[in-house]
């Protein structure tokens, strides 16, 4: 059961792109990872800018770094 949480900085997307963007990650998980795709599901959290630091790099980033399969090429 796959849950994929897509935290960026705010995006101007309507309805119709959030949804193509999360068939397209979808795809990708039951792809890669055998899942059914309804067994997946997709969340988009937009996080201010100056907030990034302390809601994500701090607690999910940073912590997890050695987990991280892709890292980020920034550090803060």
């Amino acid at each position: 059961m796959p849950h994929i949480d897509i935290k960026c900085f705010p995006r101007d997307l309507n309805d119709e792109q959030k949804t193509a963007l999360a068939a397209d990650i979808a795809d990708v998980i039951v792809r890669h990872l055998g899942s059914k795709d309804s067994s997946v599901s997709v969340a988009l959290t937009q996080i201010d800018p100056d907030a990034w630091k302390g809601e994500v790099w701090d607690t999910e980033i940073a912590p997890q770094m050695a987990r991280l399969i892709k890292k980020p090429g920034y550090q803060m």
